[in-house]
């Protein structure tokens, strides 16, 4: 077996490992398996780190297992939260676990014939079946309380440190979690679990269930996890000013997905390349050292934008982000601007969408100075409006504007929008209805 622990390690994505489970990954086919939290019908960037992790293990041989939590979902993991998560319904719940399985299904192929081909589950399928004396009787009984106790997730929680202590509903998380280990290695012969550092405690309790609740010489269970990940200036991973970085195109689009990778520092990209890309050692060492001899160009995140934003859309979706990249970054003129479709201008100056005016406001052929204070509150006030304008730096669709210019229909992109540009930065965008 190709050694699927010392690749993840020379990518910096071991964090804690189980004694014996490097040596059961190079034995035989191994089957592992990570749990998808249902809490969105979409995943973020961050859980984009355990796909690529199932993707590595199939790589290497081994048989990969994605669990989508339709059950756990309705509960809730503490780990790393300082309060309790608002319950969901069970339309909406079913509606996250159909998203997330359909993601997947874009990354691995669950109908693949092969000996290690993927396998997709929810563990509501046999979580269901459970009655709360049932689950008591055969589970809880396996496990004390202390050893649950001494979890830190549950420690800090029940010291105070994070948020107002723990129901009895996410205390049971852990036994739920460390179940689906037991099923999974009954059923597919699961020897092992993988996921973020945050999940050891759970990961750890699902190995002593499957030793405690097995048959002698039927015990093995293995823990691996991978470094929770960070930016280097301690800012939170996966967030951009819009928010949450989605996997899927409805909730972050191709273009916004691709310019986050190329905005990211050299030190993150450095760290990033290897995380989130199945480039080899030496074809990233060779990219690295190519960036330092012109870190201008940005080499480093241009291809680390280019790998990632082809694995989660397609070429083609890529060839259209950086067709819009070079747009946004070249002197357009009015004429290019209206020549976009509309789809592409929402897509690029969407979080700029500032205010709204009528056709009658447009066409009164009023004061631009009172048009940009009062009337849109682009500007806090008129002074502030004419000093803007006095200084030559408030533009109109690229064209700069003085305070003698009225808007009117010849104005409008795309039939509805007018862009305002306040220095370099600045953007606004006024939408006539």
């Amino acid at each position: 077996m190709k050694n699927f622990v010392a690749e993840l390690q020379w990518r910096g994505m071991v964090h804690d490992i189980m004694p014996g489970t490097e040596d059961q990954l190079l034995k035989e086919m191994t089957t592992a398996y990570i749990g998808f939290d249902p809490t969105s019908d979409s995943l973020h960037i961050g859980s984009l780190v355990p796909i690529i992790i199932l993707k590595h293990l199939h790589n290497h041989g081994h048989r990969p297992i994605a669990l989508v939590g339709g059950a756990t979902g309705m509960i809730g993991d503490p780990s790393g939260k300082s309060d309790e998560r608002n319950l969901l319904d069970e339309a909406t719940l079913n509606k996250n676990v159909n998203g997330i399985k359909a993601l997947l299904s874009r990354f691995l192929d669950f109908n693949s014939t092969e000996a290690n081909a993927p396998i997709l589950v929810n563990n509501y399928d046999w979580m269901k079946e459970f009655s709360f004396i049932g689950f008591v009787r055969d589970v809880g009984k396996r496990i004390t309380v202390n050893y649950m106790m001494a979890k830190d997730s549950v420690k800090k929680r029940l010291s105070g440190e994070a948020g107002n202590g723990m129901s009895f509903t996410e205390f049971t998380y852990q036994l739920i979690q460390g179940y689906d280990f037991y099923h999974l290695h009954k059923q597919y012969n699961c020897l092992l679990q993988l996921g973020g550092s945050d999940q050891w405690g759970n990961i750890t309790t699902g190995t002593e269930l499957v030793r405690r609740m097995n048959d002698e010489g039927e015990n093995k269970a293995f823990a691996m996890t991978c470094p929770l990940i960070t930016k280097a200036d301690g800012s939170k991973f996966g967030k951009s000013e819009g928010g949450n970085v989605w996997l899927t195109a409805d909730k972050t689009s191709v273009y916004k997905f691709y310019q986050f990778w190329v905005n990211t520092t050299d030190v993150d990209a450095e760290k990033y390349i290897k995380i989130f890309t199945f480039l080899t050692q030496e074809e990233v060492e060779a990219i690295i050292e190519e960036h330092k001899t012109a870190p201008h160009l940005r080499v480093l995140q241009k291809r680390l934008a280019a790998e990632v934003t082809t694995f989660v859309h397609s070429a083609e979706d890529l060839e259209e982000a950086i067709k819009r990249s070079e747009f946004v970054f070249s002197n357009y003129n009015y004429e290019q601007l209206n020549a976009i479709s509309d789809d592409f201008f929402t897509d690029i100056f969407g979080e700029f969408f500032y205010a709204e005016i009528t056709p009658e406001q447009l066409n009164s052929g009023q004061d631009i100075v009172e048009v940009l204070s009062d009337v849109t509150k682009i500007f806090p006030s008129r002074g502030e409006t004419r000093k803007a304008l006095t200084a030559n730096a408030v533009a109109v669709n690229k064209e700069k504007i003085t305070d003698a210019y009225r808007l009117s229909d010849k104005d409008l992109v795309l039939g509805k929008y007018i862009l305002v540009q306040f220095g370099k930065k600045k953007n606004f965008v006024i939408t006539v209805k």
